[in-house]
């Protein structure tokens, strides 16, 4: 990057060099702090979740033939919130202004916060209907969060749909268990 530097009416150029090394260090941060958040539902929702056929309540339940089995949940779960966080990393270390991000933020957090609720919800307080409306509305938010994402990174909107094709089987899964206990 080039610098002027002027003096007596003339100006040379002065090249100036960028630290390399700590551009990568704050990139590096960026991603562990993005990542760190993005796990954040999910390290709360571990509180609420059955291990390992501990909750009774859940084990009682009727489900769906499409179940997956619990370490299918685990497994996923690490996935997408891999998933978000590195779309979260891509907002964050994108270089639009901080005013054209604030809507992509806010749909983040507001799916945070639905990704929780429906845990503690459903696994929690056992509340399976109102679990579902939430699911209901945390769809709805995180495809406006991916078409909130398009235009500062494509490739941080994409990363989201998995998540989103996630919430819709879940939807499946929450529905059919409300319809058959």
């Amino acid at each position: 990057m080039k610098s002027f530097l002027c003096r007596g009416g003339g100006c040379r150029a002065i090249m100036r060099l960028e630290y390399k090394g700590e551009r990568k260090m704050k990139k590096f941060f960026q991603f562990v702090i993005a990542m760190v958040i993005s796990f954040i539902p999910g390290i709360f929702g571990v509180i609420f979740t059955p291990h390992n056929g501990s909750d009774a309540w859940f084990n009682a339940l009727n489900k769906s033939v499409l179940t997956p089995e619990g370490w299918v949940f685990s497994v996923a779960w690490t996935i997408l919130y891999a998933l978000l966080g590195w779309s979260l990393y891509l907002i964050i270390s994108n270089d639009k202004t901080r005013l054209s991000k604030t809507r992509a933020y806010l749909l983040f957090v507001i799916q945070m916060v639905l990704n929780f609720a429906w845990t503690y919800l459903y696994f929690g307080l056992h509340m399976v209907g109102a679990a579902l409306v939430v699911l209901i509305a945390l769809i709805i938010v995180a495809i406006w969060m991916a078409s909130a994402f398009k235009p500062i990174s494509k490739l941080a909107s994409y990363l989201v749909w998995p998540y989103v094709i996630w919430m819709l089987f879940a939807t499946y899964l929450n529905a059919t268990i409300l319809f058959l206990n």
